[in-house]
Order: structure tokens, then C-alpha cells, then sequence
């Protein structure tokens, strides 16, 4: 069965071809998802003017994707995460996280852009493609770093414990003055 493509379609053909489908494929799928049409002249007239349409589309969103792609190009990314001594994570570093920490920063992307070989296990500084388009890649910057937990720092000494109240000292002034909100908690 021939069929005229109304819109690209992976692994068949771009808008525009009239390419050869098995029956059921064409039947079932392809005329009613309005994906083909059936190749008549006037079918072919009014796939042109929508090709055209579907080009300049394109066009435009190729080049708000090039803008977005110099918007990300080189922005650094800090991820906190829990490490033991030698630096290796107790989880792991994914596209969420890192789409997560460019959403901080005012850039909005898919996690699905993100190009990883494998999750992120250590703390260091990684380089990592943002892939928006198949040509359109920027490369950023993904420092992970270790997360600082309050009752770690108390104990190394870098925060001071707080002063213990006078024997002499009157027993309102031991207490800390409470807020009016923290009787709400």
C-alpha cells in the first residue's frame, strides 16, 4: 500500500514522500492517526503547502532551541550530596538532579537532554552535554560536592556550643525568649 506522509515519522519517512507500508500498518495506524494520506494530486497539493508550514516551524523552534542552547553553554551547577571519606557517594548523581540544579538557576530543560555515560559516584567536577537537538549541544559544568551535616561540623569544633547560663543567674534569663509563632508548631 503507498501512502503520502503528512508528518515525519521514525523509521519510514520524512513529510512529503510517498513510501510502500504493509496494508495493515497503513490501514490501522498511519490514515488514522492522520499520519498519511492516500497519494492522490490534490493530497499532494495540500501536503506541499503543509510541508511548508512544517518547515518554517521547525525553523523557528531550531532557533529557540540555538538560543537556549547559548543560554546553558558553560553555566556551572553545585550539587550537594552525602559522601563518605574517599569521596564516594552514598547514591548517585542523575539527569534529574542536574536539570533540578540548572531549575535554580532560571534554565528549564528536559531531563531527557541530558547526556550521562553513567551516574555520577563521586565527588569532582564533571563535564556534561545538555543535547537539545540532534546538532544543537552545549557542554556545562557539574560540581558535586559534599554535604555538610550540622552535628558533623559541631563535633569538629566549628561551630561553638552555646554558653551554659549562670549559677547565680535568674531562671528567666536561662530560657531563650520565645516567639509568639513557635507556640503555633
Amino acid at each position: 500500500m503507498k501512502v503520502l506522509l503528512r508528518r515525519n515519522v521514525l523509521n519510514l519517512g520524512k513529510i512529503g514522500e510517498v513510501v510502500e507500508v504493509k496494508p495493515g500498518y497503513g490501514r490501522n495506524y498511519l490514515l488514522p492517526q492522520r499520519l498519511a494520506v492516500e497519494p492522490s494530486k490534490a493530497n499532494l497539493k495540500a501536503v506541499e503547502a503543509e510541508k511548508k508550514q512544517y518547515l518554517a516551524e521547525v525553523a523557528r523552534e531550531r532557533e529557540a532551541l540555538a538560543l537556549k542552547a547559548e543560554a546553558i553553554r558553560g553555566k556551572e551547577v553545585t550539587i550537594t550530596a552525602r559522601a563518605n571519606e574517599e569521596g564516594l557517594l552514598y547514591g548517585s548523581i542523575g539527569p534529574a538532579q542536574i536539570v533540578a540544579a540548572l531549575a535554580e538557576q532560571g534554565v528549564f530543560v528536559e531531563p531527557s537532554y541530558i547526556i550521562l555515560d553513567a551516574a555520577i559516584r563521586r565527588l569532582d567536577k564533571y563535564e556534561v552535554q545538555v543535547r537539545l537537538a540532534e546538532d544543537i549541544t552545549a557542554a556545562i559544568h557539574v560540581w558535586v560536592v559534599p554535604l555538610r551535616e550540622a552535628g558533623v561540623e559541631a563535633a569538629a569544633g566549628e561551630a561553638p556550643a552555646p554558653a551554659a547560663p549562670e549559677a547565680g543567674a535568674p531562671a528567666e534569663a536561662a530560657e531563650p525568649a520565645k516567639s509568639p509563632d513557635a507556640s503555633l508548631s
